[in-house]
């Protein structure tokens, strides 16, 4: 994260206590009176569309039943049979474009039923009672390596385990999570559940894990694809789209939104860390909004994201855009960056010019500009897969296609004997339900292999 000498951009803007608010859990849990009535309200619909609307395709009303009769372990059960990672994606998912947007009850004179919070009320039940539901077959003798600890390697690697296999999970960082650790705003995953969840996948057994081993400096693709007899890469998205600006690399002040992300997620002490009182965010995803947020919950006076086109072309939902308005965030839209305006080598403002669309419905900027002064610009546009370390000395190299990895309706790259899932491939949207559905359809596959079939 860059550190910056400009006066304006300080620790410790809010006491410890309202720190400690401003990141409590976003959506407390349902308690057991609640779960009880909100699960009541579910009509228990034959060929639900809410299973439909689900990447991994959880049995939905089944779940919601076994909550209503009181079996919640079994409702546990049957959202991890599907989704592994359940906890936290009942925690993370948009529900609101999902499984609770096509819910019957979602109409005008009602509400959808809270599909997300009763799920996250059977797996934390399941995880605080120590129950383990799943078991290791017997060991195959075959060796998988899986690439990348986050939801689509942890969902492979289960899996794989499950079925007798022996992984081997390579992280660059120091934990493993991914995303579900780094990259989430602190309130929406608190009380280190993305590491309890970790932990509850591990218990199975079979799965041995190396951290701090990147791809490209620790170990190769090459030396993987020999020692194992198959490979899984679950590799995300490593680079930074960047603003193309002058300045953007030597103005202090100007951050990358996912690096300051992970340093918040990992602080012990949220007061320590540095946030200016005049935020300017450049983007219009989850990880603009998360930034954008929670700056403003550090002790920013005034945070404003930019976006180029209108409200729903975001690919943050309308329920996250809300939430940043409720927060004080306010979202410009129909605007472009043009320049960086820096005074004593640290950002003090960026000018912007005003978008439309023309007569064949691309964007142009319309000429007419303004500014906003700012301590910190975080860039939020997007990230990009790092081919160099897959494809740079290998002897076979991978296809990529729009520059993420390619890979078929198995999850299966152009190589013999490698997999690929999440968001660094081609498959699907980049949430953390469909990485875990990546992952899962690739162990299926690579199962398959394994066993010869």
């Amino acid at each position: 994260m860059t550190q910056s000498a400009t006066p304006d951009i300080a620790a410790g803007r809010l006491r410890p206590d309202e720190l400690a608010a401003n990141f409590d859990d976003v959506k407390p849990p349902l308690d057991r009176k609640k779960a009880l009535i909100e699960s009541s309200r579910c009509y228990f619909c034959h060929d639900a569309p809410c299973i439909e609307a689900c990447p991994t395709s959880i049995d939905i009303p089944n779940f919601i039943r076994m909550i209503n009769t009181g079996n919640t372990l079994g409702a546990a059960e049957e959202i991890l049979d599907a989704n592994i990672l359940g906890g936290m994606c009942a925690r993370v998912c948009p529900t609101e474009i999902l499984c609770e947007d096509k819910c019957v009850r979602n109409t005008s004179e009602d509400k959808p039923v809270n599909i997300g919070m009763l799920q996250r009320y059977a797996v934390d039940h399941l995880m605080q009672s120590n129950h383990r539901p799943f078991t290791r077959q017997k060991p195959t003798g075959k060796r998988v390596a899986v690439v990348g600890g986050g939801p689509a390697g942890l969902s492979c690697a289960h899996a794989l385990a499950m079925q007798g296999h022996d992984v081997t999970v390579f992280e660059a960082r120091a934990k493993l999570g991914g995303l579900n650790e780094y990259g989430i705003a602190a309130y929406k995953t608190v009380n280190d559940f993305a590491q309890r969840e970790v932990e509850f996948i591990l218990s199975i057994g079979g799965i041995g894990v190396k951290t701090n081993q990147q791809l490209g400096r620790d170990i190769t693709f090459d030396q993987l694809r020999k020692d194992f007899d198959a490979l899984f890469l679950g590799l995300g998205l490593g680079g930074v789209n960047a603003l193309g600006m002058e300045g953007e690399d030597q103005l202090s002040g100007v951050e990358d939104a996912v690096a300051y992300i992970a340093d918040l997620r990992q602080a012990t002490d949220k007061g320590k860390l540095k946030v200016g009182r005049k935020i300017v965010v450049i983007g219009g995803g989850n990880t603009a909004i998360d930034i954008s947020v929670q700056t403003k919950r550090l002790g920013a006076d005034d945070v404003t994201l930019v976006y180029r086109r209108a409200p729903e072309n975001m690919s943050a939902t309308w329920h996250e855009q809300e939430f940043a308005q409720v927060n004080g965030v306010k979202l410009k839209h129909w605007a472009r960056p043009l320049r960086l305006i820096g005074h004593n080598g640290a950002v003090k403002e960026i000018e912007f010019e005003r978008t439309a669309l023309d007569d064949r419905g691309r964007l142009v900027g319309t000429g007419e500009t303004f500014s906003i002064l700012c301590d910190q610009v975080f860039k939020a546009i997007g990230q990009k897969l790092v081919k160099d370390p897959v494809n740079g000395k290998a002897r076979e190299s991978l296809d990529i296609h729009d520059g993420k990895i390619a890979v078929n309706d198995e999850m299966k790259t152009s190589l013999g004997n490698v997999w690929a899932g999440g968001d660094c491939v081609t498959s699907g949207i980049d949430l953390t339900v469909q990485s875990v559905e990546d992952g899962k359809i690739a162990a299926e596959s690579i199962d398959r292999f394994l066993r010869g079939k």
